[in-house]
């Protein structure tokens, strides 16, 4: 088997997780969230989004998130645009993500901008952040399927990552949005990822609408992938691609990992202390393997 002797979780929880949660989470709780997950030993996390509150009102409060949550890890925050950047920018932010989707009509409902149209402000934002010392991470949607395209070929998601990493881009997130991907596929697009950008940071990101996410984090392991967006509790979900559920769960992806043999520097059962933190306040149960028999565990004690 090929398989890393270590591997890198980036902790999206506390923003892709939430973005989409019905419930109105208080900041404080976010806040111990976030910290209760650091304590696990994350070194890269998302944190939240300067994105506007209208459209998702979840994180209106990225500047307390941003205030309370920063320390000398990688913190990141997505930008949607110009005006995000310079948000995150007065907060004194170091760690600068993007996104776009590959599908032209999943960026049309997302960001009501074709592909091209926002290739063409991202990439001038990115070299600016670049020549001035920040960490820039671009999170490519849509990478297998799109709600409303279809399946997506290869090519179209190669020349997104060759966009951005000709901008000077740190790290690449290529994401199955709406968890329709299988291992065949995965394998073959990683693997061309890996041969394009041997230099570069590559994550895949994979969310378990059809319960795939794993088998998929496999096949990504044998492309020679070794990070990995999770998300704490498997929270998670895009408001703009239906059929997006939740992100691949953190400990289900870490117990799978230690199985393996795979050094993550993540510990489990503070990352179940960070679980039981947030779960109170959703407005669904956690459905994750390693939480649900943490629970199982303690009923039994």
């Amino acid at each position: 088997m090929n398989l890393p002797e270590h591997v890198t979780l980036i902790e999206v929880g506390p923003r892709d997780g939430l973005q989409n949660e019905k419930n109105e989470i208080p900041t404080d709780v976010k806040i111990q969230f976030i910290k209760e997950l650091k304590k696990a030993g994350f070194k890269e996390m998302e944190l939240t989004s300067f994105v506007s509150p209208k459209w998702v009102p979840q994180l209106k409060d990225a500047l307390d998130i941003i205030q309370y949550c920063t320390d000398e890890n990688r913190n990141l925050v997505l930008t949607p645009n110009e005006k995000g950047v310079m948000r995150a920018k007065e907060a004194k932010c170091r760690d600068i993500a993007f996104f776009v989707g590959v599908s032209e009509s999943f960026n049309l409902k997302n960001i009501n901008s074709t592909t091209k149209e926002s290739m063409n402000k991202l990439l001038p934002l990115i070299r600016e952040l670049k020549a001035d010392g920040f960490f820039v991470r671009a999170c490519i949607s849509t990478a297998f399927y799109c709600p409303y395209d279809g399946k997506i070929h290869p090519d179209a998601v190669l020349n997104i990552c060759q966009q951005f990493a000709d901008a000077g881009v740190d790290d690449l997130s290529v994401a199955d949005t709406i968890g329709m991907a299988n291992p065949l596929e995965v394998y073959e697009l990683f693997s061309r990822l890996k041969a394009q950008f041997p230099d570069m940071l590559l994550t895949a990101h994979f969310h378990d609408t059809r319960g795939m996410a794993l088998a998929n984090i496999y096949a990504a392991l044998q492309a020679g992938v070794d990070r990995f967006d999770t998300s704490a509790g498997g929270l998670g979900g895009c408001p703009f691609a239906p059929g997006a559920t939740g992100n691949a769960a953190t400990e289900d992806v870490l117990h799978m990992l230690k199985a393996l043999n795979i050094e993550t520097g993540i510990d489990m059962n503070q990352l179940l202390k960070a679980v039981e933190v947030i779960e109170p306040h959703l407005a669904g149960a956690i459905q994750s393997k390693q939480h649900q028999l943490n629970k199982q565990e303690k009923a039994v004690n």
